[in-house]
């Protein structure tokens, strides 16, 4: 069948949903077209079919597919920004690497060496997990390409920072650890956003502490809402190299039922998309999405969660090509929102550069 996509500024986007339907054609997200389709992408949407390092509910190694099929109904305009991302950049789908579901540490080798060959031509890389365990190839990856340690978010109920789990030093509980230890984040730029939930002791608090990590936690988010959260933030990355990982438990589990590991008390999709809306003008360099586990979804709500997160984040790369100072730029309804404050925030980060 033929393929009737929306093309614009010689960017070959997604299947044309006025003459095509939705649910008809091949499942790329975004109904984008695949990599083997384009001479070359500004952003690569992969992902990793991988959840041998879950420490309860699997299942992960289907999210990227289940994102796949809720991103049949997004649009190519994002309001919110006012910025059509699939005409500013091209955007393609590279399907998904091909990972060992046996041996982790091949597994992560071999993630590692993909995300690398993706980005190898200038791309930036937005991945579907896949469990939490895949972040620290793909933050591997996005240091060597960037040359230097770079800034995090992480947006999760977890730290994610523990030691092991069994004795493996390669799980999904652990990646961020590593991370700190393997030098490859700025530890004055790094922070988690959305956690809650019993932890094992005290200690891990302190250890967290330790690493460098700032904690807002989804208490914080709703008593101070989404404008101090984003000023705060913006205030700690400023405009170094950022890397962003959105663990879907972050969300509460009416939000996202379809994770291995939901705790209660999580902020709202709402919340998420307008939090990541309010990081215009950042300097973007890769993010995943992961955890999502469709076998405990229903209705795809965590499955049209994913798919919105991500394309937010493809979003504010493509905004980010736009030139000019994007920094509370004056059109699109979050930045009507967010307005003085990020411009508040932008000229105190200007003043002490």
């Amino acid at each position: 069948m033929e393929e009737l996509r929306i093309e614009a500024n010689g960017n070959l986007g997604p299947i044309d949903s006025s003459r095509i339907p939705r649910y008809a054609g091949a499942a790329t997200y975004a109904r984008l077209p695949r990599l083997d389709q384009v001479s070359k992408a500004d952003v690569t949407v992969v992902g990793v079919p991988f959840d041998s390092g879950v420490s309860y509910r699997p299942g992960a190694r289907f999210g990227a597919n289940h994102v796949r099929e809720a991103s049949r109904l997004l649009r190519p305009y994002n309001p919110a920004w006012d910025v059509s991302p699939f005409e500013n950049i091209q955007v393609a789908d590279a399907g998904d690497m091909a990972v060992n579901p046996f041996n982790i540490n091949e597994a992560i080798e071999t993630i590692q060496q993909n995300a690398l060959d993706l980005t190898a031509n200038g791309s930036k890389l937005v991945t579907l997990g896949g469990d939490h365990t895949i972040a620290l190839p793909l933050l591997r990856a996005a240091a060597e390409r960037a040359g230097e340690p770079i800034a995090m978010l992480h947006f999760d109920a977890h730290l994610d920072t523990w030691d092991t789990y069994f004795g493996a030093e390669y799980t999904h509980g652990t990646p961020f650890r590593r991370a700190v230890e393997e030098g490859i984040l700025d530890t004055e730029a790094i922070s988690h956003v959305g956690t809650r939930g019993p932890l094992y002791g005290k200690k891990d608090l302190d250890d967290d502490h330790r690493f460098g990590f700032g904690i807002v936690t989804s208490a914080d988010v709703y008593y101070q809402g989404v404008l101090e959260t984003v000023a705060k933030i913006r205030d700690r990355i400023g405009n170094r190299p950022l890397y962003i990982s959105v663990d879907i438990d972050v969300l509460d589990p009416a939000h996202a039922p379809g994770t291995g590991t939901p705790e209660a008390g999580g902020i709202t999709s709402r919340e998420l998309l307008e939090i990541i809306r309010g990081f215009r003008g950042m300097n973007l360099v890769g993010a995943d999405v992961v955890e999502v586990a469709p076998a405990y979804d229903h209705a795809e709500i965590t499955g049209v969660a994913g798919s919105h997160v991500a394309y937010e984040l493809v979003t504010l790369m493509a905004d980010n090509a736009v030139e000019g100072d994007r920094l509370g730029a004056p059109n699109g309804y979050a930045q009507q929102a967010l307005g003085a404050r990020i411009q508040e925030v932008a000229q105190a980060i200007g003043d002490r550069r």
